[in-house]
């Protein structure tokens, strides 16, 4: 066995793999960028090596760096996670070149399954069934003529890659004749792979995934299937296991084509094979394999009691599992959700920054990097967490995972937890019957305010506020005008030290997600409720979309406060929600709203 492994990714993967190197006694080399030096990944690991600048191509995708860190370490192995340098053959190759082992497939078998026409091709010649499909094309003419060949509507695909990137869904040949381009770009640039190719697409389609691992010496076990139907644009966002209104027959069916793909290249380490599944027909056609382990991974070892990182460790090291042994006895349900640094009312756009609050249940499994005080970074994947329940029943794994996520918070940058909870609480996802396009037309409800112009020091504020610290430098925070404060939260049915918003000289435009009651008090600003002047010391109803406009204040005072029903939900610091910004603490992020 290993006396020291170097895990050569980051965030949530990278803690991961830690957790079974301390469980199996061996020492951990962590690599990390100038944006993580902090991370938890390289807190907790018994050495770490810095590779470079904030950007991946810098730091984490420069091979010579990552050897040369094993070398310095005297590590004997590398685990890459997911992503990054996980699915490359050539890095895989120089590790052997190097005398170091790479934990994962053999260089030829990611090659083989690597290219989605290649894996295709090995499909066909399994007997696997496929979609209608072409072979890699020449020009955007040579896809009309196949896209005619296939039928509309097609996917147009990168042959490299995954994660969504490189896949755009076209109904016409005018579509297909805007996206060829952008979508060989996108190959080009993220995967030095031009090739694309195009695959019938079904428009009500689930997606099932086949957990495979393989020894090398001419076993291979399936260890159950997994439903990732719960997608936006391509990219996972909920999975669990097994997949909800399969037949015993069409698992054994899944699991059979999963296996003889296998077999057929003597494959070893974790792999996963995906299929598509016609909800109409219930016939599933031959996807893809990833050849690495899969984001998604944790379901399966909940349902299953494996640890798939410690099977990979073991088969690298020439020990590998009695998996002629192995039977497939799943316990159980479980379901994952994935937690990004996201704006799910902002067309997801990724979000970064500093994490003033994070908590999460400490009774399910949470595979994360982060906690209070992380920093963000926007040069890596957005996700920060993967949260976990298993129970023995669906309804019951659905019911832990829910409440789990009601006691989960993270507080100081956008994400999609208020967005997950809404999905989980929908009936199409409640019943099992989601599909991979169902999030296209699912309508999120953000319970949030858009901050359209800021105004003048604009303050998250409660009341009494922050009090008794002056012995250690923090002077007392909370509203300047504390009875005008008190009455706007009265008005609008709240406590009266309820969260609220202090306005200073002159006030910010904001805009409604959703309905809401709402009170001006205090210091008299010009305000209009799209465009209709807006009453004092009284409750108003702003709806959806409704734009609230203040202007400067007209008359005595320094001061306007806006309550809304139900108050802000911000993080109490030092025993309050009051912002001071000197300090750069409470309210939201430690600073006037921007």
């Amino acid at each position: 066995m290993f006396n020291k492994i170097l895990i050569a990714n980051r965030g949530a993967i990278a803690c991961r793999i830690l957790r079974t190197l301390k469980r199996m006694g061996i020492k951990s080399v962590a690599v990390y960028s100038d944006a993580d030096r902090h991370a938890a990944h390289v807190m907790e690991a018994d050495e770490a090596v810095h590779l470079g600048p904030a950007p991946a191509g810098e730091s984490y995708l420069r091979q010579e760096k990552i050897l040369a860190a094993a070398h310095a370490t005297g590590a004997q192995a590398i685990h890459p996670g997911y992503g990054f340098l996980s699915e490359n053959a050539a890095f895989s190759e120089a590790c052997e070149r190097a005398g170091i082992v790479f934990i994962g497939p053999t260089p030829q078998q990611m090659r083989d399954f690597g290219l989605k026409h290649t894996a295709r091709e090995l499909a066909q010649h399994n007997g696997v069934p496929l979609l209608p499909g072409s072979g890699l094309l020449d020009d955007v003419e040579h896809a009309q003529r196949e896209a005619l060949r296939i039928g509309y509507p097609v996917m147009l695909k990168s042959t490299a890659g995954g994660g969504g990137i490189g896949m755009q869904l076209c109904w016409s040949a005018q579509e297909l004749h805007d996206a060829f381009a952008s979508v060989e770009r996108l190959a080009r640039n993220n995967f030095s792979q031009g090739g694309i190719f195009l695959e019938k697409y079904v428009e009500i389609a689930r997606h099932i995934e086949v957990q495979i691992f393989g020894d090398g010496i001419g076993n291979v076990v399936t260890l159950g299937e997994r439903d990732c139907s719960v997608q936006r644009r391509n990219q996972k966002v909920i999975e669990e296991t097994p997949a909800p209104g399969l037949s015993d027959a069409e698992r054994t069916r899944l699991y059979d084509a999963a296996r003889k793909l296998g077999l057929a290249i003597n494959y070893r380490s974790a792999g996963t094979v995906e299929f598509v599944y016609d909800v109409q027909t219930r016939e599933f056609y031959f996807l893809e394999v990833n050849t690495r382990l899969q984001v998604e991974h944790g379901v399966t070892e909940a349902v299953t009691g494996v640890d798939l990182v410690e099977w990979m460790i073991r088969v690298a090291a020439g020990q590998p599992p009695d998996l002629a042994r192995y039977m497939h006895a799943p316990r159980g349900h479980a379901i994952q959700v994935r937690l990004y640094a996201e704006d799910p009312n902002k067309n997801f756009q990724p979000a970064s920054g500093l994490l003033t609050q994070v908590s999460f249940p400490n009774d399910l499994r949470v595979d994360s990097w982060v906690s209070t005080g992380s920093e963000v970074s926007a040069y890596y994947d957005p996700m920060l967490a993967k949260i976990i329940a298993h129970g023995d029943t669906r309804a019951q794994a659905l019911e832990k995972l829910v409440t789990a996520l009601a006691q989960t918070h993270v507080h100081g940058i956008e994400t999609n937890l208020a967005y997950l909870r809404q999905v989980l609480a929908s009936k199409v996802f409640s019943d099992g019957t989601q599909y991979t396009s169902y999030l296209s037309s699912f309508e999120f409800r953000p319970a949030t305010i858009d901050v359209l112009q800021p105004g003048t020091q604009t303050t998250v504020q409660d009341w009494p506020g922050r009090i008794g610290y002056w012995d250690i430098g923090v002077p007392p925070s909370g509203p300047m005008d504390s009875y005008a404060f008190r009455l706007a939260n009265r008005i609008v049915g709240n406590p009266e030290g309820a969260a609220a918003l202090e306005f200073t000289v002159t006030g910010p435009t904001l805009r409604f997600n959703i309905d809401a009651v709402i009170a001006l008090t205090g210091a008299t600003m010009k305000a209009e409720l799209d465009g209709a002047p807006v009453n004092y010391w009284q409750p108003i109803t702003a709806h959806a979309g409704s734009v609230l406009k203040l202007r400067g204040i007209q008359g005595a005072g320094s001061r306007t406060y806006l309550a809304v029903q139900g108050g802000f939900n911000v993080p109490e610091y030092m025993g309050s929600r009051a912002t001071f910004t000197l300090g750069k603490f409470g309210g939201h992020g430690g600073r006037p709203l921007r």
